[in-house]
């Protein structure tokens, strides 16, 4: 696949190292900051044999074959960029050699970088996003399966992806780079191979084959990248993908790339010939434009761009792509570009389809997957898009680039390319009978951490318990005090966090009846005797037996019944350590006059000082004092205007202890 067309990405230009001096490295990076990468890699090697050593060698070299998805000998060299300091290896090289490691399936090293990453760049959204799935190989095998897959006999040594069906699914519409019927050879000169075209053939509907393979017909095909075509119900409009080139004018960005665009042309009649090509108001000059797909009812048109506005890329030197969608009205006119924010993450995004019940197909590699591009599905419930795409799992996807996934939802057949290593050429189509719907699957995790600190608590036991309160799994959570498990959809659980000195934190679940992913963390409290034994002279025991406030009548200070209730857990404590001493100080907010909350303070403190006495407390035990409204907890004093939470914080009751 060619990820210039495909990928979106805007490249890295090189910059100067301890090896600009040499004439072979200069040229090198000459020949790569042209993106001519199959030039470059030559020269590059030719460097790296002759003993040379330097961290940019290694990453441009790397990049000229990730950039032309030979993700294995991209991981070799990637491998060599990290045997330097992480602090300098920037944040695409760990993406691009996690990502060449799932493709050589080498995922404990995966996850071991993953964690480097951490430690080195911080917890941002390009981590979250791995860290939040940690068991994503088992959801993929929950959802692997489902398909029958071969690949079409037409395929050639060349590029071949990216079907578009039309006239009633007995014709379809796809890209190739084996331009066998010219005599004059237009070549990309970043990848040393032929341009796209457009090509149509008749669908054998019995087996899927491509039959009668010609020249897509019309004014359509340039001497330069066309792919990704889409076409009306009516068959009377094509979308498709474009170089910049328009009306015989080939044009390029400010960084001097050429960009892609959306065109679109029509057909009279029932003839083949597609003409009045245009040119569609969502594309730019400074941003890509790709890969178009249409709603069911037409009134929307999704695409693929690297534009403005978007979700910020892995990259701070990088853009990335999304899904995007603009409204069409019935004249074709566009509305203005909405991202597709339920699906799209700081990675790429790429070739959407909307199958006829709604679900949106892409292709990412921002979401957990195997390698390179995998295919994921964000289905739609009552209309809307759900954020917890799933990954189609195998055969669809596999450790390379799985992408342009095309579905008749009628006759659960379709069509996806993949440049797999099993394949004919570099890119293949694939023809494909899905066997069985998607699995429902809710993935749940979360961590145990101390209520009271945040801390993490290693070795706690996480069960998790079903509707009729019987264990159905358990784990002890290691030093992450990490914890995961698959739950049924539709169904009632329960999740408890056990550690000794620890009182059970507990959670109730219903899981949903869509596959998703659930986050629950956990909380564990010390037990009361462990608080109990923990409190020092000067804590408030209040909180250690987990008192809740007590509460005074407006204006008064006797003790009401529920007041009662939390005194006994007090009364509780002195009786069981009969030296113990306390100090009862009583605080108001900052509302009616100073003088008024120390008078009112003082009662009520004084007021629960008589009640312990009156249930047996030794009066030279407890001494009792109101700070009305001295010790406020905010900055809710007088005349600062706060809520009623706010000032409720002040309203309280301490209990300290003077003596043990």
């Amino acid at each position: 696949m060619n990820n210039k067309l495909l990928l979106l990405l805007i490249v890295l230009l090189t910059s100067g190292s301890v090896f600009a001096q040499k004439r072979g490295m200069k040229s090198s990076n000459e020949d790569y900051s042209k993106l001519a990468y199959i030039d470059a890699q030559k020269m590059y090697l030719n460097i790296a044999e002759k003993g040379y050593a330097d961290m940019e060698l290694f990453q441009n070299l790397a990049d000229t074959y990730y950039y032309n998805n030979d993700y294995t000998n991209a991981n070799k060299w990637y491998a060599k960029v990290f045997e330097y300091d992480l602090h300098d290896i920037s944040k695409e090289y760990f993406f691009k050699y996690i990502q060449t490691l799932k493709s050589v399936k080498d995922y404990d090293r995966a996850d071991e970088i993953v964690e480097e990453y951490v430690k080195v760049k911080g917890d941002d959204q390009f981590i979250q996003n791995y860290t939040k799935n940690r068991n994503y190989l088992d959801q993929i095998d929950a959802q692997s399966g489902r398909f029958e897959i071969k690949r079409l006999n037409m395929n050639s040594k060349a590029q071949d992806f990216g079907v578009g069906i039309y006239d009633g699914g007995k014709k379809a519409v796809f890209a190739s780079s084996n331009d066998s019927s010219s005599m004059v050879k237009y070549v990309h000169k970043w990848s040393d191979r032929s341009f796209l075209n457009l090509y149509s053939a008749d669908v054998d509907p019995s087996t899927g084959e491509f039959l009668n393979m010609e020249n897509f017909s019309g004014n359509i095909n340039t001497k330069f990248h066309e792919s990704n075509a889409v076409f009306t119900k009516d068959n009377k409009t094509v979308y498709f993908t474009r170089n910049n080139f328009f009306k015989k004018r080939f044009k390029k960005s400010s960084d001097d790339i050429n960009k892609l665009k959306i065109f679109r042309a029509t057909r009279e009649g029932e003839g083949d010939e597609w003409s009045n090509v245009e040119e569609l108001s969502i594309n730019g000059e400074e941003f890509s434009t790709a890969h178009p797909a249409l709603s069911p009812n037409e009134d929307r048109l999704y695409f693929a761009s690297d534009r403005p506005g978007g979700k910020k890329g892995l990259f701070d030197t990088k853009a990335s792509s999304d899904i995007w969608y603009v409204t069409l009205d019935g004249s074709g006119g566009l509305g203005t570009p909405v991202n597709v924010k339920e699906v799209n993450t700081p990675g790429n995004e790429l070739f959407p389809f909307m199958s006829s019940n709604g679900d949106l197909y892409f292709s990412s590699n921002g979401h957990q997957g195997l390698g390179g591009l995998d295919v994921f599905v964000s289905q739609a419930t009552n209309g809307e898009l759900t954020k917890d795409v799933i990954n189609l799992g195998k055969p669809v996807n596999g450790t390379q680039d799985d992408f342009a996934f095309v579905l008749n939802q009628e006759k659960l057949t379709g069509y996806f390319s993949s440049n797999r290593l099993s394949g004919k050429g570099l890119d293949d189509i694939y023809y494909f009978k899905q066997t069985k719907p998607l699995s429902c699957v809710v993935d749940i995790n979360g961590v145990v951490t101390d209520e009271k600190t945040g801390d993490l608590m290693p070795q706690s036991t996480v069960s998790l318990l079903d509707a009729d309160n019987k264990v159905v799994d358990q784990m002890v959570v290691g030093d992450d005090a990490a914890y995961s498990f698959k739950l049924e959809c539709g169904s009632n659980y329960s999740i408890k966090a056990e550690k000794d000195g620890f009182s059970v934190a507990e959670e109730f679940i219903q899981t949903p009846n869509v596959t998703t992913t659930l986050e629950q963390p956990l909380a564990v409290a010390k037990t009361i005797e462990e608080k109990v034994n923990e409190i020092q002279i000067g804590d408030n025991v209040a909180e250690a037996l987990g008192l809740t406030k007590i509460y005074f009548d407006f204006d008064k200070s006797n003790i009401r019944p529920d007041a009662e209730v939390q005194l006994q857990k007090i009364l509780a404590y002195m009786n069981a350590y009969p030296t113990s001493e306390i100090d009862i100080r009583s605080h108001t907010d900052s509302r009616a006059s100073d003088g008024y909350n120390i008078k009112l303070s003082d009662r009520r403190a004084k007021s629960t000082r008589a009640y312990l006495i009156m249930k047996g407390i030794s009066p030279n035990r407890l001494t009792a004092a109101g700070y009305g409204e001295y010790q406020l907890v905010n900055e809710c004093s007088n005349g600062v205007e706060c809520t009623e939470e706010q000032h409720d914080l002040n309203r309280r009751s301490e209990f300290i202890l003077t003596k043990k």
